[in-house]
């Protein structure tokens, strides 16, 4: 059990490499033994599958000594080399070479595996135009009137329309186009990856000029992200004749749209790149994005021609792999405090904006807004400032009401006095005690009589007193109550059924985490976007502890309740959520990943360049906090969300609400997931 839950490979990964080996031009012996002797290095670090550049067992700048009989036959003879190599490695290799198939040569990628070739790939597009006369020597793969070609005594399939599946992998199906195939308006890797393509490969040559690297990036991002599929490009380096041209032996790896590893560009010396591929998440994407089947249907005579040869890969040692991927500990935060800049201005301004046209359209002047003292609600004013600036309205429109109860500390209540004070807002204060006894009174709760009963209803009377007072007060003074309840505690169903955390007329926070409100108030403390004073306040805020405030402390006016205590750390729980929400991953793997991001990585069982943060959870941890959330988001909470107000969605990480991202049933159970959660190893162990 142990050895299956670290093993990188059952839960949905590939480890793939991109090498790019010195080279000779017109020696493939030499360009042979140089792609062998990274192709090992990959095999030793767990690859799977390993990409090398174009024409690669040539070199790429060999003109017109491609009519060479003699250069023709020694790139048979390496290729054949590398095949009878292939036989005790546990990879599939992807070299580029010429290929004659009867009286016409082509520009061809060979795929090796298990000590044979498995298939040949010819190139279909050839850039004539620039600096490039690929046409001269080559033809394209349209113009080929064979499925096959006699390599090494056999034959070998042939064709651009060839995808490799690997039995041993699930998911793992890969396609090989090579360089200008890329480059054009629709490239054969789209139709590839509607025939079942997770990962696209791309043996490339690729001159370099100013500019050109960046653009690579691109392409290879955006076709990755529109074939939703992991995409290898390798271009030549070092070797390549520099006549006329020179090159810089960049190396990519993109999994939709995002980057998971670059080589360092200009090296003298072969190199490699590592990536773990998340197959599971490709899967995933796919079925949930209909429009991806829609294009398979629309497409099918292209998906149609497509043949899929076996290639028998076997990963060797993978329980002893850790993960070598980042996974980040905040999804929902970019780690970079550039991108977490540009993020929590996004979000903001699409909250600030989603309010702005609800009380447009609506002609309504005034909102309503209980101001606690804690994190929720201060974000929500803030939003409300910035809505009623937008609109050219005095923030006075802004009904702020802070209202103490039974357990409210002296912190906090200061904290929302100064809050509102800083904002400008009209500021009022409400003793909710009062009715809040009365409403005991009325029920025969002992309390009222002196009993210090703390119980679900002593509660619940006060958070519903708040709620009553804040719709009245909306109703008297003809303005909307806005909603400071935020998609952590929604998927938690850490809120009270019907009160202010739950219900409101329009709520600002309902699709944003507890992780990134968090920077959302550091970064408006920070830029001053309500204006340049409230810095301290909000920097309190930040640092008070989460609490209802809903039962009277015991010491120096310090809560009694601590939220995260009783539902676990909201870094962690909204880590789970991202995971379970965003793409749902079973509960073994968010367990895997986030064993890789929250533990001890001062062990030796992470990546050397892992930075140690602040908090760390052992497997124990991690186990039985997403027990609680498991249990709490798919059986106790679904009732809760199916009601909520209208919210505007700020991100792809999802929302909960019945009318975007999440539809489910109301009484289901979560036995499939907390039986998932059981084949998770028990204790701290970071390795089998």
């Amino acid at each position: 059990m142990k050895e299956r839950f670290f093993n990188l490979y059952s839960h949905g990964f590939a480890r793939v490499a991109v090498g790019v080996p010195r080279c000779r031009v017109a020696d493939p012996a030499f360009n042979a033994e140089q792609t062998l002797a990274l192709a090992r290095e990959a095999a030793d670090h767990g690859a799977v599958l390993v990409a090398f550049p174009e024409l690669g067992l040539s070199a790429y700048t060999c003109d017109d000594l491609f009519h060479q009989n003699a250069l023709l036959e020694a790139c048979e003879r390496a290729l054949m080399a590398i095949a009878a190599a292939s036989s005790s490695l546990p990879l599939a290799m992807i070299v580029g070479l010429p290929v004659r198939v009867g009286h016409t040569l082509f520009n061809c990628a060979a795929v090796v595996a298990g000590g044979r070739v498995v298939g040949i790939v010819p190139k279909s597009y050839l850039p004539n135009y620039g600096e490039f006369y690929e046409a001269r020597q080559f033809s394209p793969a349209a113009s080929a009137s064979a499925d096959s070609v006699r390599i090494g005594g056999s034959d070998v399939p042939f064709g651009a329309s060839l995808l490799f599946d690997v039995p041993a992998i699930e998911s793992l199906r890969f396609h090989v186009e090579i360089c200008e195939d890329v480059w054009v308006p629709v490239p054969p890797s789209s139709f590839a990856a509607l025939a079942g393509a997770s990962v696209l490969v791309n043996l490339s040559a690729s001159n370099v000029v100013v500019g050109k690297a960046g653009y690579r990036h691109q392409l290879v991002s955006q076709q990755s992200a529109r074939c939703l599929a992991a995409y290898l490009y390798t271009s030549a380096g070092k070797g390549e004749s520099s006549t006329d041209l020179a090159w810089d032996g960049q190396a990519l790896v993109y999994e939709n749209g995002e980057l998971l590893a670059q080589s360092e560009r200009f090296l003298d010396d072969s190199h490699l790149i590592f990536a773990d591929v998340d197959l599971e998440r490709l899967s995933q994407e796919r079925v949930r994005q209909t429009t991806f089947g829609d294009s398979i249907r629309r497409h099918a005579d292209e998906v149609a021609k497509f043949r899929v040869l076996r290639c028998d890969v076997e990963p060797s040692g993978a329980e002893k792999l850790p993960l070598a991927r980042r996974v980040e500990r905040f999804p929902y935060v970019p780690a970079d405090p550039k991108r977490r800049d540009e993020r929590c201005n996004e979000v903001y301004n699409i909250q600030v904006q989603a309010l702005v046209q609800r009380l447009s359209s609506s002609g309504i002047k005034k909102v309503v807004i209980g101001v606690s003292g804690g994190l929720d609600s201060t974000h929500a004013l803030l939003v409300c400032a910035k809505a009623m600036d937008r609109l050219g309205l005095p923030r006075a429109n802004i009904l702020a009401y802070t209202m103490p109860g039974f357990a409210t500390s002296e912190r906090t209540l200061r904290q929302a006095r100064q809050l509102m004070d800083v904002v400008g807002c009209s500021a009022s204060e409400i003793d909710i005690r009062p009715s809040c006894l009365q409403m005991l009174k009325d029920l025969g709760h002992p309390y009222h009589e002196g009993q210090e009963v703390y119980d679900v209803t002593f509660e619940n009377v006060q958070a519903g007193e708040r709620t009553n007072h804040l719709f009245r007060l909306a109703n008297f003074n003809h303005a909307i109550v806005i909603g400071t309840g935020d998609l952590s505690e929604l998927a938690l169903g850490w809120c009270t059924y019907g009160v202010g955390d739950h219900m409101s007329h329009y709520n600002v926070n309902a699709s944003v985490p507890k992780t990134l409100i968090t920077h959302l108030v550091r970064w408006v403390a920070e830029t001053g976007q309500i204006g340049t004073s409230g810095s301290d306040v909000l920097e309190a805020i930040l640092d008070t502890d989460i609490s209802p405030e809903l039962i009277p402390g015991k010491a120096n006016g310090a809560p009694e309740q601590k939220t995260e205590s009783v539902i676990g750390p909201y870094e962690l729980q909204d880590f789970n959520l991202y995971y379970t929400l965003r793409f749902g991953f079973s509960p073994t793997k968010v367990a895997f990943l986030a064993l890789h991001a929250w533990g001890d990585r001062e062990t030796g069982a992470w990546p050397e360049n892992a930075k140690v943060v602040r908090n760390q959870y052992g497997l124990a941890a991690i186990k039985r906090n997403l027990g609680i959330f498991l249990d709490r988001f798919f059986r106790q909470s679904q009732f809760k969300r199916s009601c909520i107000p209208n919210a505007p969605k700020v991100g792809t990480g999802g929302s909960l609400s019945p009318r975007g991202d999440w539809r489910a049933p109301s009484d289901s159970e979560a036995t499939v997931w907390l039986d998932a959660l059981a084949e998770v190893p028990d204790g701290d162990a970071q390795h089998a």
